[in-house]
Parts: C-alpha cells; structure tokens; sequence
C-alpha cells in the first residue's frame, strides 16, 4: 500500500483533524512502519494455527442474579448524618 498525501489528506478528513506540512510528514512516515509491520506479520506460517475470536475462553463470566432483601429504611436512616425522619438530607448542590 502506497502512502500518499491523498492517503493522508483522506485519514485526516476522516478523522476531522487538520496537519501542517510537517505533521503530515511525521504521519507519513509512522503509516509507512505500520504497514510494513503488518506486511512482515503476514510472512509468518500460520497453518494450523487457530484463529482467536477471544482473548479467554471465558464466556459471560456473570454472578447469578439471587434476588435478596434489603436494610430497613430505620436503619439505614439511623447511620445518615442528618434525615427528616423518612428520607436522607443532604445539601444542596444546585443553584439558581
């Protein structure tokens, strides 16, 4: 693959980003040793080798959903630094 401005230009209309002269060089030159990265990668023999959909053969590591009872209110009020009896008090956060 041929790394051009075009290239370049097209990547950076993409990605909405704008690059100065410079910037492009410096660009063009880290997608040259990314493809020739993957191109050397692609040199490997890979017969018999499996491909990797996952990282883990784990799948849907979960808990199981055990349905519990919770505090009562009276005693989860009675740890709150201020309440009004019913419902927790806490400072007000927004103003107008």
């Amino acid at each position: 693959m041929e790394v051009n401005d075009a290239l370049i230009d097209n990547l950076s209309n993409l990605a909405r980003l704008e690059f100065n002269t410079a910037e492009k060089e410096a660009i063009r030159n880290d997608l040259r040793k990314m493809i020739h990265f993957v191109e050397k990668l692609g040199e490997l023999d890979t017969t018999g080798v499996e491909p990797l959909l996952h990282m883990s053969p784990e799948v849907n590591v979960l808990r199981e959903d055990v349905l519990q009872g919770s505090i009562p209110r009276e005693a989860a009020l009675s740890v709150a630094p201020s309440t009004d009896g019913t419902y927790f008090e806490v400072p007000k956060v927004i103003r107008k």
